[in-house]
């Protein structure tokens, strides 16, 4: 069984906007039929408009003449009490507008490093094309700062690089990666011939993204039958940092394929094979579970695909 709404008592006591607007336009016009024109209704329905709004009050408003109406004493009374409602329910309205301008014209990304990096500029190109009075706002850190971000509700779309989406939020695949091993050209392993095993991989240190990043997640996984990678040679905060540390001849590192292209095309990194070990992974977009994105942040997700 359903319940039909009640009405509140004051519609049956109080006109409608319409009604209103239309008394008003009487007073600042002086006729009824140029009031009609100006609201676009016909004057028969005007007429019958004020007719049961004078009913509901129970007094006369408007004295009609051939020369025009005029407001009765009452309907003076009335009409400036009808300015404040007709002005207050404008600034509702105004009010309102603005909420929506601020939800469709706003939009708070949240992405991991990589992502951020080297896949996020180029969508947010083309979200700009779609979209161009969207101001967007990106918020960059690891996986698991991603997802509590979108948890808190400080991003309205999150896009995380590890193995699975995290616990509370619901995901969408929009790319793939893999993660390479990567060195100086002056490193030993570059001028090995055979792939490296990967136990001689996961007891080397290593210049590892920190704990918490998708990259580290997916190597600690890849290597958990290894006993984990070795305490690392250093632990850096994003992929940039770590790929000018290999290059600069620090260490190696495994790092995504996405940010190393350019460096192993002017072999200032060298990809090193490992043998029998997956380092492939899922970039997902992400939200809090049961909120589909709406607005820009629907609009983003499709360009990501």
């Amino acid at each position: 069984m359903t319940m039909e709404p009640v009405p509140s008592p004051l519609a049956h006591r109080v006109p409608d906007l319409g009604s209103l607007e239309l008394l008003l336009a009487v007073a600042r016009l002086g006729s009824l039929g140029r009031a009609a024109r100006e609201l676009g209704i016909t004057q028969p329905a005007a007429s019958g408009r004020l007719r049961a709004m004078e009913r509901l009050l129970g007094v006369a408003l408007v004295e009609r003449s051939p020369r025009g109406s005029r407001l009765t004493d009452a309907g003076v009374l009335v009409t400036d009490w009808a300015r404040r409602i007709v002005e207050a329910a404008e600034a509702f309205d105004a009010g309102a507008q603005a909420l929506r301008g601020r939800r469709d014209s706003r939009l708070r990304v949240a992405a991991s490093m990589t992502i951020a990096e080297y896949l996020l500029p180029g969508w947010l190109i083309a979200l700009r094309g779609e979209r161009p009075d969207t101001a967007v706002s990106l918020l960059a850190g690891n996986s698991a700062a991603v997802a509590g971000r979108l948890l808190a509700g400080e991003a309205d779309l999150g896009f995380v690089e590890g193995l699975d989406v995290p616990p509370g939020l619901d995901g969408a695949v929009v790319a793939h990666d893999r993660l390479v091993l990567v060195t100086a050209p002056g490193h030993p392993w570059a001028r090995r011939r055979a792939p490296l095993a990967a136990s001689e991989l996961a007891a080397t240190p290593l210049i590892l993204r920190e704990r918490g990043s998708g990259t580290r997640q997916v190597l600690d996984t890849a290597l958990a039958s290894y006993g984990g990678p070795a305490e690392p040679l250093l632990e850096l905060a994003s992929t940039t940092a770590a790929k000018a540390a290999v290059v600069s001849g620090a260490g190696p590192s495994v790092l995504s394929e996405l940010a190393i292209g350019e460096e192993l095309a002017a072999r200032r990194l060298v990809e090193i094979p490992v043998a029998d070990l997956s380092l492939r992974r899922t970039l997902r977009a992400v939200w809090p579970r049961g909120h589909r994105p709406t607005g820009p942040a629907r609009d983003l997700l499709a360009l990501t695909r």
